[in-house]
């Protein structure tokens, strides 16, 4: 008999879903039930959630239980894991609601041969390799912002899938065909901004995007399963959505899929199909960190930063199904590598020497049968290949990291680990404020002569880890000075989000960690207590510095261009031409004022092709092919990209003004 036990309430723990199966679901459905299928999803909100032998249930009314049974990757991939006990079932509305309110899944979450296509069939295998994805390591997929997220598949470098490409070395005719489907799919989004974009237009999206996977286009796959999410988030009014993220990956779905739509031949906007882990014989790696991951397809667990003595940055993780529970539990996290269990708290403090090895492109370690580990003894942070982190100045290490080939594409930059040693100045709002040190060793080190002023933000404001306890800890002791290894935060002017910390060698006043800790603290996990800082009079006062905290980016009138993208992704075409109407000298006379001449004129045109409107056949106002205001918007949002990119890199370098 099965046992059945109710549960909290929560479809957000329902478990991911493959996009084609969520798309065959709402394709089966006749037209009368998919005008209501919003309206289904509305009302899961309240459904219990069950739990029962193999899987979960949801009671969708009478007679109308449905049982949603994930595999071993704890990823639904097959219609059959996905039933309904109603007299419908499976083409039914209940069925098609509870897969379009389960979390998206992507494509690393689920491993196996390619989809059959959901146009033809309801039977759908399991879903088609992993995607490359930095910043995270393992399944994870959100944001470094959680710290990660999807951005290698994003970036792509030529790799198995760039093996489709066309006798004249740019895509075939069906990668042209398949971007194109989603280059209309995204428009049309576009045009009706998110309080249209209901579940109907998401699946709709949703099937462009397995017809990109079947034309072995991963880097488009991946950028309309982002947006998917994020359309979501907003609708549902998601904690921790950012307008700014969906307009990020909206851009890039676009960019992405027009230029490969056009023919363009660089095998970056393919991307990787498929994460290959190549051997690597012997290994020695050092542990620099832990991060938590909080993703938003549903992982969480832990990922260790590791530096191989060949100077290498590597990782290796414990990523699996999980919220932010999992992330906060797996502060000691022990996973198998091969035949030997690896403690991350202790990993990250020391070393291993590895046998067997086998690394993935962006620096994963395996974990296969053959693989064997011994400890090394962990090496400071000031010595060994763990110092070349610290070796160079900040501004030319960020300067590098904002260097790339491909400057419309935001995701390129800002996912590497630095380090650097700061002076602490004080608190300004959630951001610490600090200023860095002079190259050399001694406790009378002085901040860089004209140096810009940094701020430290929380790597992940999650309430479940440290990051922002121990942020307002190292704020309240101002001129403490601490080694900081994070990473850049690309979209904000002179800015790091910080993973560790620990004392800067030499100095006087400076953190007093545990001897434990290996001189650093894991600012995810690790609480910094009030004895491990120095007395407040030892700190000193460096100095007022709010004159000094100025954002050049947030001081420019470029907002006006950002208000405007992201009012057309908010509200959609109408709302563009509604809110702009009469107003386009008072929005491009600062920008031309200022000398964003280029940035005036796509705002001028992005405003004139959002309120142009056609006659039918009848002479009634029509709106146009959605293709041309797409367009608009995009060469907009790029250009305010690669702008935004300019002011933030040359934040790094500004000199101060206090």
């Amino acid at each position: 008999m099965t046992n059945r036990t109710p549960v909290v309430p929560d479809t957000d723990r329902l478990p991911p879903v493959s996009p084609a199966v969520t798309t065959a679901a709402v394709a089966a459905l006749p037209s009368r039930l998919r005008r209501r299928l919003d309206e289904a999803v509305e009302r899961l909100a309240g459904v219990p959630v069950g739990r029962v032998d193999g899987g979960l249930s949801l009671d969708c009314g009478p007679e109308a239980r449905v049982t949603l049974s994930a595999g071993a990757t704890g990823v639904v991939t097959d219609p059959e894991q996905a039933r309904c006990s109603c007299l419908l079932a499976p083409r039914c509305l209940h069925r098609a609601a509870v897969l379009v309110a389960c979390p998206v899944a992507d494509p690393a979450d689920h491993p196996g041969p390619p989809f059959a296509d959901p146009s033809t069939s309801d039977s759908l295998g399991p879903a088609a390799g992993r995607s490359d994805r930095a910043g995270r390591t393992g399944p994870a997929g959100s944001a470094a912002r959680v710290g990660t997220g999807e951005r290698t598949a994003r970036a792509g470098t030529a790799g198995p899938a760039a093996a489709g490409t066309g006798p004249g070395g740019g895509p075939t005719k069906a990668q042209r065909a398949a971007a194109d489907a989603l280059w209309r799919a995204a428009a049309v989004v576009l045009v009706s901004g998110v309080p249209a974009a209901g579940a109907v237009p998401r699946t709709d999206l949703l099937r462009a995007a397995h017809g990109a996977r079947l034309a072995g286009l991963p880097r488009a796959e991946s950028a309309a399963l982002r947006v998917v999410r994020g359309l979501r988030a907003h609708r549902d009014r998601q904690a921790g959505r950012r307008l700014a993220d969906l307009v990020e990956v909206l851009h890039d779905l676009l960019y992405v899929a027009g230029r490969l739509a056009a023919g363009d031949p660089d095998p970056a906007l393919v991307g990787v199909l498929r994460r290959a882990y190549q051997p690597d014989g012997t290994l020695e790696v050092y542990g620099v960190c832990r991060e938590p991951v909080i993703s938003a397809t549903g992982y969480a667990g832990v990922v260790t930063h590791l530096v191989a003595a060949d100077g290498r940055r590597l990782s290796f993780g414990d990523v699996r199904p999980g919220g932010p529970a999992r992330a906060r539990d797996c502060a000691r996290a022990v996973t198998e590598m091969g035949a030997v269990a690896v403690d991350h708290a202790a990993l990250a403090r020391g070393g291993l020497r590895v046998t067997g090895t086998t690394i993935s492109p962006d620096g994963r370690l395996g974990a296969g049968a053959r693989v064997r580990a011994t400890p090394l003894a962990g090496t400071d942070w000031s010595t060994g290949p763990l110092a070349e982190l610290f070796a160079r100045p900040l501004a030319d290490v960020v300067a590098a990291q904002l260097t790339v080939d491909d400057p419309e594409d935001p995701g390129r930059a800002g996912t590497a680990l630095l380090g650097a040693d700061l002076l602490v100045l004080g608190a300004a709002g959630d951001r610490v404020l600090a200023r860095e040190l002079a190259p050399g060793v001694g406790a009378d080190r002085l901040p860089v002569p004209d140096g810009p002023l940094l701020r430290l933000v929380p790597a992940d404001p999650h309430p479940a880890l440290a990051h922002v306890t121990n942020l307002r800890r190292l704020a309240s002791r101002p001129g403490l000075r601490i080694r900081v290894v994070g990473r850049l935060d690309p979209d904000r002017a002179g800015t790091l989000r910080p993973l560790a910390v620990g004392a800067v060698p030499g100095a006087a006043v400076t953190l007093r960690l545990p001897a434990q800790w290996h001189g650093r603290a894991d600012l995810g996990y690790d609480q910094i207590q009030g004895g491990h800082l120095p007395a407040r009079e030892e700190a000193g006062t460096p100095g007022p510095v709010a004159a000094d905290d100025t954002d050049l980016l947030a001081e420019s009138p470029l907002w006006r261009v950002r208000r405007l993208v992201e009012l057309a992704v908010s509200g959609g075409r109408r709302a563009v031409a509604e809110a702009t109407r009469d107003e386009t000298a008072a929005l491009t006379g600062p920008l031309r004022g200022a000398g964003f001449t280029t940035a005036a004129g796509l705002a001028s045109a992005l405003v004139a092709e959002a309120d142009r409107r056609g006659r039918d056949a009848f002479g009634r106002l029509a709106d146009p092919d959605p293709d041309r205001y797409a367009w608009a918007w995009l060469a907009a949002a790029a250009h305010l990209a690669a702008t935004e990119r300019e002011l933030i890199r040359s934040s790094w370098t500004a000199t101060s003004v206090g």
